[in-house]
């Protein structure tokens, strides 16, 4: 069996370490901790691996945050992979700092990343691993909260709560997504 992860985020440097780029640390951490090397390739870097006995692509999309779709369409398609199949990491600032939450489907919930997604598969009804990055921002100002850096407290905490979600991913490839719920959603 094959699964996509796919970890969202925005290229470049001024985007390194962001809160919107949660989704991409994530995809880096799972990667490493399988000895998986990322590679450029068509709309993003792959990595290419196994979670025991579980095929793993990893996607962090060079689209752009905001047209992740058309790399997850793509690679979805090329390498027949189920919806099902595909777990979608993501930033979200309803959650506090941290948490996961994990979810068979749903809506965008404001979040262009899962938005265009959603446009390009035809659905909403894919997996997705949100991280909190909690909402401490004045009104308004949601766009630079997102696209600013973890405070330094966080940024302390941050390894540890990557680890959980990588130990949350690897739980929804070898077990399943309810097995993967139960075990880590408020965790």
């Amino acid at each position: 069996m094959k699964h996509l992860i796919v970890g969202l985020g925005n290229i470049g440097a001024e985007y390194c370490e962001t809160r919107h780029n949660a989704g991409f640390m994530i995809a880096d951490a799972l990667a490493e901790s399988i000895g998986a090397q990322f590679a450029t390739e068509r709309y993003g870097d792959i990595a290419r691996g196994r979670i025991k006995n579980q095929q793993v692509v990893i996607l962090k999309p060079s689209t752009y945050m905001n047209l992740s779709g058309n790399a997850v369409r793509y690679w979805k398609d090329k390498e027949n992979i189920e919806l099902s199949d595909i777990l979608v990491l993501v930033d979200d600032i309803a959650l506090p700092f941290g948490a996961i939450r994990l979810k068979p489907s749903g809506s965008d919930a404001g979040h262009n990343g899962l938005k265009n997604i959603a446009e390009m598969l035809g659905s909403q009804a894919y997996p997705r691993l949100r991280f909190g990055v909690g909402n401490d921002f004045p009104r308004g100002c949601q766009i630079d909260y997102v696209l600013g850096r973890f405070k330094p407290e966080e940024r302390k905490e941050l390894p540890e709560r990557i680890d959980v979600a990588v130990e949350a991913v690897r739980t929804e490839v070898l077990s399943g997504l309810q097995t993967a719920m139960c075990g880590f959603n408020n965790k």
